[in-house]
């Protein structure tokens, strides 16, 4: 029987009230965006100052997108808690030279998921302490956008997806549950699903998107 609890990240967050949304909700970290071209936008001493309102046990995460390695330590330096995430180019020697926890995405194509092998991939960021799978979009996520899910071998032994795979891009409450069935990851990811506006989040949605999770977690536990 499964009776793994899937974890929940809520990314993008640029308000107080946003932050405190979601760990009221049940989350169990927070994103925020240290990409200046993103509108989800927070400079490294705004994401220092939400990260403070966090309780002990939620975790936050930087993500960067080829981001100076000199840049990632300094944000760091201010946010020592944190997890990275690496969302962009990045080369597992580039990810590496922080030498801090992080978080790989791999961006998977939208028209031809097919062609993109996610085990090498996983394999060639093994010392990641996971790999989120989102969909690839000019913009480095965010987008609303999913791939296709049918077009990977969720079971294949070396990706461990109940204990590395976090599923993004694109998930909402009313498709989460499907992506969970399919995937079964170890956490999902979700910002768009959960706005009103790139970077405001709905609580009620935030509510929603979790008590669906928990909905899936039940299905998977009881098939």
């Amino acid at each position: 029987m499964n009776k793994h609890r899937t974890r929940i990240k809520i990314c993008g967050l640029t308000r107080e009230q946003d932050v405190d949304a979601a760990v009221r909700a049940g989350a169990d970290a927070i994103g925020f965006v240290l990409y200046p071209p993103s509108a989800r936008y927070v400079s490294a001493e705004r994401a220092a100052q939400l990260s403070r309102r966090l309780p002990a046990f939620v975790t936050p995460v930087l993500l960067f997108v080829n981001e100076s390695t000199t840049n990632i330590i300094a944000a760091h330096a201010i946010n020592q808690r944190a997890v990275c995430q690496f969302h962009g180019d990045e080369t597992p020697r580039d990810c590496q030279q922080a030498g801090l926890p992080y978080l790989r995405a791999a961006r998977i194509p939208l028209d031809g998921a097919e062609g993109f092998d996610l085990v090498k991939f996983s394999q060639d960021f093994a010392d990641a302490q996971a790999i989120l799978v989102d969909a690839h979009t000019e913009g480095f996520g965010g987008s609303g956008k999913t791939f296709n899910w049918n077009a990977i071998n969720w079971s294949h032994p070396q990706l461990n997806a109940s204990s590395r795979l976090v599923l993004s891009g694109g998930l909402t409450p009313a498709n989460v549950i499907d992506g969970m069935v399919q995937v079964r990851p170890w956490a999902v990811d979700v910002s768009s699903g959960v706005e009103t506006a790139k970077g405001i989040k709905d609580p009620d949605k935030i509510i929603q998107f979790i008590a669906a999770v928990r909905r899936a977690d039940e299905l998977l536990a009881n098939p």
